[in-house]
């Protein structure tokens, strides 16, 4: 009877402790961590980059319009869009990092503060050009505010520019003191001189995201840009393809298209006209590495080298029409088609891929050429065009003379299945074409953007759609395949959260930008 007293007594004295416990402290799971190193932090950021905003052979490719799915069991055409990314998720981690460097003793200027400010104004944008006004002022607050207000498109983009110019100066500061390097980074084995030239090229990019704005003194376009060409010391750009931004698969990260699903998605996915036209009338020989010859046009008696062999589909066909003429029944080529495929030498023999650009020498070139176009900087448009494609065709491995191609003749991905041929390639040549060679004025803008889009093939998530969205080129098609009553959407929806727990300040923004409708075809700021 005693022992039972002392063990009522006992549980009853654990039982009290436990309740003069504070909640915060009872609800903490002993078997999860509380605190992480900053650098894995920052790892898990870096990967989310590649992973969250648009990887090869993604849905981001077909809005692109670089391929099309026949096949829509797994997928249409269509731009009909619901809610945008949500990379919120992703800038909580950011903040998380930043917090976790100085718990750990860094200064307030610090490799990560400095990354967190690059990294802020990258996902900022890659929501805001989706979808508007944001969250920002008032955001990452945790729990001390679940109704965060919205700020403007203009009041975003504001601070976007001067995210990266302080990310900029942070890091010229930190290579100054002889801090060169960051834990936890893959992309440049923790180099911040190559970060820093990363952080430039973005600031090149949105300024030209923001083209449509180049008057507007609050963003001051053509200063900020002017600035970064005229002092490159102090705002050092990519000098080459060896800087770029860029995710390596391989046998645990595998690249989307790789021998486990050949069978599964080789054939249900053709190449688009928006892709394949220009390069067909350039007489790019970028063709015949990326794609594939037609079936019924090799069966015709053409050879691989002739341009006019290469099909790609528009975007707008209907889907039962794309299935016939690609020949393909149920996910399997049946018959020589009427479209190429994209070139399964190239795409599916290995798990490494290509590299997938995230910010890359060649675009960089092409927004300088941009820029100098519209009049911002007094340079050499010309000069800086020729660059970015010179880089993209080395991407390649095209050089001027001889060159060897390789592609399945028969559909298949085994070595007796691939043939090659050769093609001779002048460079020079090819930039003297009259439809591709330089000129100041719309058709040279035009010429700009095109090439910048050939460039941006598998990489760079969505900025091929971004700058057609802009700009207009190049063209991209549309019909009953598109979906949206033949329209290509400019716009995600707000995530389905913030109408839900966000409701009076998301609809406070929806009257504010759209007169209350959350249109997938209504205009943001950015685009007027």
């Amino acid at each position: 009877m005693k022992f039972k007293s002392l063990l009522f007594l006992s549980i009853a004295g654990l039982l009290f402790s436990a309740c003069q416990k504070p909640f915060s402290e009872l609800e903490k799971d002993p078997n999860r961590p509380v605190n992480v190193p900053a650098a894995l932090v920052l790892s898990q950021v870096e990967f989310d980059m590649y992973n969250n905003t648009g990887k090869p052979f993604s849905d981001a490719m077909r809005w692109n319009q670089f391929y099309c799915s026949n096949y829509n069991y797994y997928a249409t055409n269509e731009y009909t869009w619901t809610e945008m990314p949500n990379h919120f998720f992703i800038l909580k981690n950011v903040v998380k990092m930043e917090e976790e460097a100085l718990r750990a003793g860094a200064n307030e200027v610090n490799p990560y503060a400095a990354l967190g400010k690059f990294f802020r104004a990258f996902f900022y944008d890659q929501m805001s050009k989706r979808a508007g006004d944001l969250p920002l002022t008032e955001a990452l607050e945790g729990q001390d505010n679940f109704e965060p207000n919205y700020n403007s498109q203009k009041e975003i983009y504001v601070q976007i520019l001067n995210w990266l110019d302080e990310s900029n100066a942070d890091l010229a500061s930190l290579i100054a003191q002889g801090e060169n390097s960051i834990t936890g980074d893959f992309y440049f084995d923790g180099d911040l001189k190559q970060w820093q030239k990363v952080v430039n090229a973005l600031q090149l990019r949105i300024l030209t995201t923001l083209s449509s704005k180049e008057n507007d003194s609050d963003l001051n376009i053509k200063g900020r840009f002017a600035k970064i060409l005229q002092n490159a010391n102090q705002y050092p750009l990519l000098n080459d393809m060896n800087d770029n931004l860029e995710f390596m698969s391989n046998i645990y990260n595998k690249y989307p298209s790789n021998p486990d699903n050949f069978g599964f998605d080789a054939t249900r996915q053709n190449m688009a006209a928006a892709y394949v036209e220009p390069l067909k009338n350039l007489k790019d020989p970028r063709l015949f590495i990326t794609c594939e010859p037609a079936g019924s046009e090799m069966k015709a008696g053409k050879l691989p080298s002739d341009f006019s062999a290469y099909h790609g589909a528009s975007s707008g066909e209907d889907l039962a029409d794309m299935t016939f003429k690609a020949g393909v029944s149920n996910g399997t080529a049946f018959a020589p088609g009427e479209y190429s495929f994209q070139n399964r030498f190239r795409y599916y023999t290995n798990y490494e891929g290509e590299a997938v650009f995230i910010v890359a020498y060649p675009e960089m070139c092409f927004n300088i050429a941009e820029g100098i176009h519209r009049g911002w900087f007094d340079g050499s448009a010309a000069e800086w065009y020729a660059k970015g494609i010179e880089a993209s065709m080395s991407f390649y491995g095209l050089n001027s003379g001889a060159n060897t191609f390789t592609y399945s003749q028969t559909g298949g991905k085994d070595a007796s299945d691939f043939v090659t041929f050769n093609y001779d390639f002048d460079f020079q040549e090819y930039l003297n074409q009259s439809d591709v060679k330089y000129t100041a004025d719309e058709k040279g803008l035009e010429k700009i953007i095109t090439q910048k889009y050939l460039a941006f093939f598998m990489n760079s998530g969505m900025e091929a759609y971004f700058n057609w969205r802009r700009t207009g080129y190049p063209a991209f098609y549309t019909g009953v395949g598109t979906g949206n009553s033949g329209r290509i959407a400019i716009r995600w929806q707000y995530p389905y959260s913030e109408r839900t727990t966000n409701t009076a300040n998301y609809e406070t923004a929806i009257d504010r930008q759209f007169n209350g409708d959350d249109n997938i075809n209504d205009e943001i700021w950015l685009l007027k």
